[in-house]
């Protein structure tokens, strides 16, 4: 067993330990392994190990492995910032993005992503912690935004992300993550196609699976320390 893959064994039964502490089933809760500035080999040995789902945050990154693998059975998912001139790019090659924050970045998914493909599924980004550095839109702002992107037809409103700021108290973790976890609830009853919630990385994994999330995002755990100048 490769080191990678003894990773995700350990995240895998992490998961389900949280999981079994709040009544949950595991299988309700994709692991969502980010492999950005990770080489396609590195996605290779995840995959050898069942991991089909991956995030990439750097567009042109994300792309050139995408084309690298050619591999239909993995779902690649866009969780980094999106800029206009880089949203043709995550149309085209992603199955996912997680960081819709405004109708244009929408219109513009919509708009390029290509007719042969299923629609983009994306996620609104909250910012749930109202960090200026952070990207997202406020709460208020949900119910106009999501209305907007359900009437896109080359979209599909999954439901929603947040990145919370780091907090050491769990119950400090808990309560923020319980605030995402109501607003996904809200919009699942106007919404049919809304059942995921992305939330959790590896230092607030516990508590976002406590609260009910859908999906959480683990990098470090998994593929080990980061290079960034590797990326672009």
């Amino acid at each position: 067993m490769t080191p990678i893959q003894h990773n995700l064994q350990q995240i895998r039964e992490r998961i389900s330990a949280a999981a079994a502490r709040c009544g949950r089933d595991p299988a309700e809760i994709t692991l969502l392994a980010v492999s950005k500035t990770k080489p396609a080999s590195a996605v290779e040995e995840a995959t050898a190990a069942g991991q089909l789902a991956f995030g990439e945050n750097y567009v042109q990154e994300g792309v050139d492995k995408i084309q690298a693998l050619n591999n239909s059975a993995l779902a690649w998912h866009f969780i980094g910032p999106l800029q206009s001139n880089k949203s043709r790019l995550v149309a085209e090659n992603f199955a996912w993005c997680h960081t819709v924050d405004r109708l244009k970045i929408a219109a513009r998914l919509n708009e390029q992503r290509p007719a042969d493909l299923p629609p983009l599924n994306v996620l609104i980004q909250i910012n749930i912690s109202d960090e200026q550095s952070k990207s997202g839109i406020m709460l208020a702002a949900l119910p106009d935004l999501a209305r907007e992107i359900a009437q896109l037809p080359r979209l599909t409103l999954r439901g929603l992300m947040a990145i919370p700021a780091p907090e050491a108290d769990y119950q400090h973790q808990l309560a923020v993550c319980r605030r995402m976890a109501s607003a996904f609830s809200e919009l699942k009853k106007s919404y049919a196609s809304v059942d995921t919630l992305s939330l959790g990385m590896s230092d607030d994994m516990d508590a976002a699976i406590e609260a009910g999330t859908t999906m959480v995002r683990i990098g470090t755990a998994i593929f080990g320390a980061r290079d960034y100048g590797a990326t672009n």
